[in-house]
């Protein structure tokens, strides 16, 4: 079987490929690495049954090509991190919505199946926690520009899944919770690898906010694991599935729990959000999703607690810092 990954030089995509190669597949690589990292997939250069393209998704003739060679497609390519969502509005909705749509015009010439990956960014505002799959979204107003990023990812499954419904395409949307792991980068706004090397390099570990918004976070190979299930089940074919951790927690408690295991003398340091972003960013509260969908398709039931996740990317952290040509 062979694979395409768009975004596969990525934090989750390079898991994703690693995990596949594994499992005998071949698989294919599309990154603009305007996100993603060549470094993600050094160790899979060497690999028979791996290729790897750097080009953008919008290269409708070589996407073409790619779509047409693979069995399998995983759409992960998209504009992630709430900071490059605020800073590059017009890039996330040009890369969120042209992108999935060229990739599902070609994949349904070819009636190949598809996994895209959403995210829980479309719930938005919705105060109905644990969040369930097919709960209202609550959107914000168009004035606040982290809303692109919601209403992007919505457009794409309302689009995904009128290619389902129409034109029969196999399809299966994934949202995802926050997805954390070693070779994560804080750089676009993720929370634990900025926190984790704040406490390494001593200096202030920044929580932005009053630091009570809470947030589950699972393990990448977890994520991964549901992905790769999820391609193999007939029964999710036109579902969309949450996919995230269960163990709800606070960011001032992930920032405490790091302190503690780096053995940081750091403070911790309350900004407020207007003073890292803008007036017009909102903050959500709580995200906890709801995954008795993805326990009844697969058997979803991740288990990593956020104790074991944080001491490996701390380690994989200190490991960069001995060695950061490594």
């Amino acid at each position: 079987m062979r694979a395409l990954v768009t975004g596969g030089a990525g934090f989750i995509g390079s898991y994703l490929a690693e995990a596949l190669l594994q499992k005998g597949w071949n698989v294919s690589v599309i990154d603009d690495l305007s996100t993603g990292s060549i470094k993600n997939i050094d160790r899979l250069k060497s690999h028979p049954n791996f290729d790897y393209t750097i080009d953008t998704i919008m290269n409708i003739p070589l996407m073409a090509e790619l779509i047409d060679r693979a069995d399998y497609i995983y759409h992960l390519a998209a504009t992630v991190g709430v900071r490059l969502i605020v800073e590059s509005p017009v890039r996330t909705i040009e890369t969120n919505i042209k992108g999935t749509e060229i990739v599902l015009e070609l994949v349904a010439k070819k009636n190949k199946k598809i996994l895209i990956t959403s995210s829980s960014e479309v719930y938005g505002k919705s105060n109905n926690v644990p969040f369930k799959e097919d709960d209202d979204l609550v959107l914000g107003p168009t004035i606040r520009a982290r809303w692109s990023y919601a209403c992007s990812k919505a457009i794409d499954e309302f689009l995904a899944l009128a290619y389902y419904r129409e034109k029969k395409l196999p399809v299966i949307i994934c949202r995802l919770f926050n997805t954390v792991g070693p070779r994560q980068i804080g750089a676009y706004g993720m929370v634990i690898p900025r926190l984790v090397s704040q406490a390494l390099c001593g200096t202030p570990l920044t929580v932005y906010g009053d630091g009570r918004q809470t947030r589950t976070f699972t393990d990448v190979c977890e994520v991964v694991w549901a992905l790769r299930h999820l391609m193999q089940e007939p029964a999710a074919i036109g579902e969309v599935v949450n996919i995230g951790g269960m163990e709800e927690i606070s960011i001032l408690a992930i920032a405490q729990k790091i302190k503690e295991l780096t053995g940081s003398s750091s403070e911790i340091q309350f900004i407020p959000i207007d003073e890292v972003y803008d007036k017009n960013f909102e903050d959500m509260g709580r995200r906890v999703p709801d995954i008795e969908k993805a326990r009844r398709l697969i058997g979803f039931n991740p288990h990593t607690g956020i104790d074991d996740i944080l001491r490996k990317i701390i380690a994989h952290m200190k490991a960069e810092c001995a060695n950061p040509s490594a």
